[in-house]
């Protein structure tokens, strides 16, 4: 008897991260397969390239079942990545403002005519209060290369980060990703260059009560001189911060 449950004890922990091995390959493997995703647009996938979207879905967690929100949705690039990976039993909002760009909203309205987007809600709130008072317990919530636009526009951002974390359920998930400025620049430069200074993003979330738990380096290029906007950068790619914040 003492053999077999030494052999036991020797043993478990093996068999244990054998058992475990194909989970791990299968979420390792999660965005790649949404981003292969054959009735993707072209114009979606040439943006691949440059947005990295199997990382980003990866990085953020997601998956089938949750409840997102894709802050500034646009043209909802993220929204439909989202829309894939939540799937059926999960819902995305698409929020956007009653101000947004013309062409974001035609391109959004025209996205949504795609059957992958049935669960799709678009959400035309303000950035100072953007979750919609109908939803709750938000499992994640997107805003993807936005932040710094927030920062001039006159936008009340404690009061958008608290109503973010308040609209998440407890371990909740916040990811930020936007257009790094030089440090010290803070939000000095977020109209000229549209960019942001990363420290500053952090300061002003975690001032809601989020907490930082992870960054992410697959849109970082430290090449990038940090004294351009995205649009003057003649296709070269500028540095991005990738983070992502938790609801205690």
């Amino acid at each position: 008897m003492s053999r077999s449950v030494n052999f036991l004890r020797s043993t478990l922990p093996l068999l244990l991260c054998l058992a475990a091995a194909p989970l791990v390959a299968l979420a390792a493997e999660f965005g790649a397969s949404i981003v292969a995703s054959p009735d993707r647009s072209a114009d979606d996938t040439k943006n691949d390239a440059h947005r990295k979207p199997a990382e980003l879905i990866d990085f953020t967690g997601v998956r089938p079942g949750w409840k997102v929100l894709d802050m500034v949705a646009g043209g909802g690039y993220t929204t439909e990545l989202m829309a894939r990976a939540v799937g059926g039993s999960g819902r995305v909002y698409a929020q956007t403002t009653a101000d947004s760009p013309e062409k974001a909203r035609n391109a959004l309205k025209e996205r949504m005519t795609k059957p992958v987007m049935a669960n799709v809600e678009i959400a035309e709130t303000t950035m100072d209060a953007p979750v919609p008072a109908k939803v709750h317990d938000l499992d994640l919530i997107t805003l993807i290369l936005n932040y710094h636009d927030v920062a001039w526009l006159p936008v009340d951002r404690p009061k958008m980060n608290k109503a973010m974390f308040d609209g998440l359920k407890k371990g909740g998930v916040l990811v930020i990703v936007d257009h790094a400025a030089k440090p010290g620049e803070g939000v000095t430069v977020a109209k000229s260059l549209h960019r942001i200074e990363e420290a500053t993003v952090v300061k002003e979330v975690e001032a809601a009560g989020f907490k930082k738990v992870a960054e992410a380096n697959f849109l970082r290029h430290p090449e990038d001189p940090k004294d351009k906007a995205f649009f003057q950068m003649d296709n070269q790619p500028t540095d991005q911060f990738v983070l992502k914040f938790v609801k205690p």
